[in-house]
């Protein structure tokens, strides 16, 4: 995995945030606190927490007993999330997924929202997520399926790949939606000491404001920035504006400023640790 695929930083949180947040995290981030709803008391770890779009939902949907404490690797998303509204229960903290710094049987439930792509070394994160992990708690975190199962980034994927032929950049294939392989999923979890480990493959409607807002979302607030100024430092307007034709053209008619909506997959884990 390429160093800038976890580098988070400059413009991208706040472009991360307001764009890419309602075109693909809010309705899975609705999701998986639905999914933990039922917990009533307790404390519950969020890792690779982001700008808190996931922490904004457990917070609006747990009951107030229920304390959390959300970590991340990269600072400059922990410093936007904290200072969003609706998050002044939570307790933030700067972290690294594989090497946390918690207690033995800390937490009640550890979630992990569209992270675990990024560890460079996931067996070692989910064998931390067992270890702060009360006997009976639950892990639950989500992957991308494969790009081809979500039209809008594997459209701005190849209109920008386009421009580069020589090196295009593969952010989003290589890392977003490069784990894709649930078995395999299941059997590092299961080698962490997991127990009751089920998988659910969810699809969502991917929705952004117009083609553009679509294209801006991937090209600039996301790594992909990152590879598409290492090939060329003048190349980011023509770039968003590439993805963005191509957008428009293929989900829009041609619209650069027309709502667009498509679908989007992916898979949700929950594992238990042993009681």
């Amino acid at each position: 995995m390429a160093h800038s695929d976890t580098a988070f930083v400059g413009q991208i949180p706040q472009l991360y945030d307001r764009l890419m947040g309602p075109m693909l995290f809010h309705p899975y981030a609705a999701d998986m606190a639905r999914r933990l709803a039922g917990l009533t008391s307790g404390h519950i770890l969020e890792t690779a927490a982001g700008t808190g779009i996931v922490t904004r939902a457990l917070a609006a949907t747990l009951s107030a007993p229920v304390a959390i404490t959300a970590t991340d690797l990269n600072q400059p998303m922990l410093d936007h999330a904290a200072a969003q509204p609706g998050t002044d229960r939570v307790t933030w903290r700067q972290a690294d997924a594989q090497n946390l710094p918690f207690a033995d049987k800390s937490f009640d439930a550890v979630v992990c929202q569209f992270g675990v792509m990024f560890f460079p070394d996931k067996p070692r994160a989910y064998a931390e997520a067992h270890r702060v992990l009360k006997p009976g708690g639950r892990f639950l975190f989500s992957v991308w399926s494969d790009i081809a199962l979500s039209p809008i980034p594997d459209i701005v994927t190849n209109a920008v790949a386009a421009l580069f032929p020589a090196d295009p950049p593969q952010f989003l294939v290589r890392t977003p939606h490069g784990y894709d392989n649930s078995a395999a999923i299941e059997t590092a979890l299961r080698d962490a000491g997991f127990i009751t480990i089920g998988h659910e493959r969810r699809t969502e409607t991917s929705r952004a404001a117009s083609a553009r807002a679509a294209a801006t979302a991937f090209c600039q607030g996301s790594p992909l920035r990152q590879e598409i100024l290492a090939r060329d430092p003048d190349a980011l307007d023509r770039a968003t504006d590439a993805a963005a034709r191509a957008v428009a053209d293929g989900l829009a008619g041609g619209a650069l400023d027309a709502p667009i909506a498509a679908p989007m997959e992916a898979i949700v884990f929950i594992a238990s640790r042993p009681g």
